[in-house]
């Protein structure tokens, strides 16, 4: 008695298997089209529709709506034993990332859990090497800012294989718009707007804005202070705003405030992306010999070291930095210890405005 041969859909499935096992496919590559292979084995598309469809079931392939299809990492790490939980920024040593790497480690130290860290330096190539890094390791959980989170999510596919191998993540900061992981971050456009305010409500008219738009925190801050214009029924200057990107925030804000200030009418304040850039742009405003607040007001953002390092101490926003750690932690260990059946909320945290000697009530001559 023969063996009846198996249906068309299965032949199929196994010949698309052994492409996967071989490494004729590699993990995340995109598999030929439902066209592409119905033509070389032959068959219809509803045979290679069901073979796909049995490989995905079984987590050897996954669909990305409106790209195609792709091969499934397997992993057969022993995540349940690892206590090694990744956390990627997009900076590490420099400006508010310290904090918030400290409140982080110090909960999951605490929790026993031990950490690695990575930085991506805002740059879209290191965000993929670190995940795929991430992927081929035995992390139990992972914290991540996203990598200039304005300029899409080149990496989509490697986010959805944590999803897939049930690698809970959680982002810091900002959130790609795609992903559906829980979010610990600063109201961003409520602290643009406060800053652009508070200066309005000490007479001044003529603000210039100045932001970093290839990451949602400067894009949301350009959005609150312009709703504040909007709000006060003041126009907004053809020059008023000055954007810039990650790889321009040394020389592209610095000479837009020059030409600025030495100009007849200039502008009496600045609102900054951030507090590293109001230092910078205090520079500015000493080389054309005008002085702060006395000349022009300046506000920052994030309410960093910088804000009081130099003579003038600078009228800011707040940040949590070192709360943002600590909660981040936490939220992500009640994920891996599956602490409560309720997926966790975004926490959003408002800003405050921290007065200090950088602005002062615009007194016309």
């Amino acid at each position: 008695m023969t063996d009846k041969p198996k249906p068309k859909y299965m032949q199929l499935k196994l010949e698309l298997l052994s492409w996967i096992e071989s490494g004729v496919l590699k993990p995340d590559d995109q598999t030929p089209s439902e066209h592409e292979i119905a033509a070389q084995f032959g068959m219809s598309r509803q045979t290679v529709r069901q073979a796909l469809g049995q490989l995905e079931k079984e987590g050897r392939l996954y669909r990305l709506q409106g790209k195609g299809t792709f091969v499934a990492r397997q992993d057969t790490r022993p995540l349940q034993q690892s206590s090694m939980i990744g956390m990627m920024t997009t900076h590490i040593s420099d400006y508010i990332f310290p904090h918030i790497v400290r409140g982080a480690e110090a909960k999951l130290r605490s929790s026993g859990y031990s950490m690695m860290l990575s930085s991506t330096d805002n740059d879209k190539d290191k965000e993929r090497e670190n995940l795929e890094l991430m992927l081929s390791q035995p992390f139990k959980g992972l914290i991540i800012e996203p990598t200039k989170s304005a300029q899409g999510n080149p990496n989509l596919n490697l986010y959805l294989s944590l999803e897939i191998h049930r690698i809970p993540f959680i982002m810091i900061n900002e959130r790609y718009p795609e992903l559906h992981c829980p979010c610990l971050k600063l109201d961003d456009e409520a602290g643009g707007f406060m800053a652009a305010e508070h200066l309005i409500e000490l007479g001044h008219r003529d603000i210039a804005g100045f932001f970093k738009t290839d990451d949602l925190q400067g894009a949301n801050r350009l959005k609150g202070f312009t709703r504040a214009f909007h709000k006060h029924r003041l126009p907004l200057g053809k020059d008023t705003i000055t954007h810039y990107t990650t790889e321009q925030k040394h020389t592209v804000p610095y000479k837009a405030a020059l030409t600025m200030l030495q100009q007849q009418q200039r502008p009496t304040a600045f609102v900054c992306y951030n507090d590293e850039l109001a230092v910078l742009l205090l520079e500015a405003v000493r080389q054309t010999g005008l002085s702060v607040p006395d000349d022009l007001s300046i506000i920052g953002f994030d309410d960093s070291s910088l804000a009081t390092a130099t003579e003038v101490k600078m009228t800011t926003l707040s940040h949590p930095k070192m709360e943002m750690g600590v909660q981040a932690a936490n939220m992500l260990i009640d994920m891996m210890e599956k602490r409560t059946a309720e997926a966790p909320k975004d926490i959003i945290y408002k800003p405050e405005l921290i007065i200090r000697g950088s602005t002062k009530a615009f007194v016309t001559v």
